[in-house]
């Protein structure tokens, strides 16, 4: 790799997935494209939301409330409409995923039926520094069953001298806890350093001490290589507007296991989840469905999943192999940009995401020590669009849909003018 014009222009000359950057939208710096790298948070507009969402507008102008079964793609059962992208994206089968709600809120409406604890065994373990909405939420689970958080949540951090957790550690803990261990809830890739975890290896361990597994994976979905339904996950939860692109606070999504679809389990129920044949005779008793539809609540607010749905056909047409492949290549350049910046300015500039492939997806996470946010704001006011966070840490995502060798090229030259 070269830190050089000429490579990056080689390198995006060779990219087959170079043509997608023009379905997006790019915000504008003295009029041209930001260096946009937090498609981790946000991610850009596909220039055929407008379409999409214009298409339901039109519909519900011209039908009314008939919308439901005589719009284009009827309302009744929009959701529908998203399970073979999503199940694609996720390695799960169609019956197991369901567009829905909001990330959190679907966390608690799964973990109202994975999180059954008894006297002894009630412990939750997760990871220390997950995302503050997560913490937050085990919390309430806990209290919600008489229990104190203190008590019954257990959180592993890193080794000393350490930024990452080591998977091995996570499996130690579980069988240390035995038991009483009820639940491992953890995010499939942690938002501040971009570690990636084994899955499979982690719901291996708990289903072997008797314990419910799931992930929350607001930064895995779109990003990493997923097989829900041949890792035997139990459940998961994920929001759509980081790289999957479904615009701000859009709707989330969920995944439950065949193996649970036929279990008599504690369900929020409400009536989308009620058999799809009955659901109109508005009977008293709820009768969920055999899929992971049973967890929804309500029906699909289609204006908000219409832009999803514009997102998830391209990430179908540009195939998940595609993606990952280039991914890794472009991460890996965004780490070689940033050692060769460092080197070359002498500046304090620690990446802490993980160096092997398996353990990262397309985020790195820099502590920038030294230099606070002074340096990160230097990076904004010229163009480059990244994330900060407390105390001292610049996370960076160089999403294959859309980000480009030059980009990362681009960077690299902002970073070192800022450093100078």
């Amino acid at each position: 790799m070269e830190f050089t014009p000429a490579y990056a222009s080689e390198q995006d000359s060779q990219d087959e997935l170079a043509s997608f950057r023009n379905r997006f939208y790019f915000p504008q710096h003295n009029g041209d494209d930001v260096i946009y790298l937090t498609g981790n948070s946000l991610g850009l507009q596909p220039k055929k939301a407008e379409e999409y969402l214009k298409q339901e507008l039109e519909d519900w102008r011209k039908y009314g409330v008939e919308g439901h079964f005589e719009a284009r793609r009827p309302w009744y059962s929009y959701h529908e409409f998203f399970s073979k992208g999503m199940a694609y994206v996720a390695g799960a089968k169609e019956s197991e995923v369901v567009a829905m709600g909001s990330l959190t809120g679907n966390l608690h409406t799964l973990m109202t039926s994975f999180y059954r604890p008894t006297a002894t065994r009630n412990i939750i373990l997760c990871e220390q520094k997950a995302f503050p909405s997560d913490t937050y939420a085990l919390q309430a689970q806990a209290k919600m069953h008489g229990l104190n958080p203190e008590d019954v949540i257990v959180e592993i951090a890193p080794g000393t001298g350490a930024a990452t957790i080591t998977d091995s550690a996570v499996i130690e803990k579980i069988f240390e806890l035995g038991d009483s261990l009820a639940m491992v809830m953890i995010g499939g890739v942690n938002y501040y350093s971009g570690q990636v975890f084994d899955m499979q290896m982690i719901t291996d361990a708990a289903h072997k001490v008797g314990a419910m597994c799931g992930f929350d994976l607001a930064h895995a979905m779109g990003n990493i290589e997923l097989k829900l339904n041949e890792w035997q996950v139990d459940f998961a939860a994920w929001c759509t507007y980081k790289y999957l692109n479904s615009g701000p606070g859009s709707v989330g999504g969920l995944f439950v296991h065949e193996n649970h679809h036929r279990r008599k389990m504690v369900i929020q129920a409400g009536w989308w989840g009620h058999d799809k044949d009955k659901r109109f005779l508005m009977e008293p008793d709820f009768e969920p469905m055999n899929s992971a539809e049973a967890w929804q609540v309500s029906n699909a607010p289609v204006f908000n999943m219409a832009i999803y749905l514009a997102s998830l056909e391209i990430f179908q047409e540009a195939t998940m192999e595609r993606l990952w492949d280039k991914s890794r290549k472009l991460t890996d350049y965004l780490e070689f940009v940033i050692e060769s910046v460092a080197n070359e300015t002498a500046a304090n500039l620690e990446i802490i995401t993980p160096k092997e492939k398996k353990r990262r997806g397309c985020q790195i996470s820099v502590v920038a020590h030294g230099y606070g946010k002074d340096l990160f704001d230097k990076l904004t006011a010229e163009g480059v669009i990244a994330d900060w966070r407390e105390p001292n840490v610049i996370r960076m995502a160089p999403v294959p849909l859309y980000n480009s060798f030059g980009d990362v090229y681009r960077f690299g030259q902002t970073l070192q003018a800022a450093l100078r």
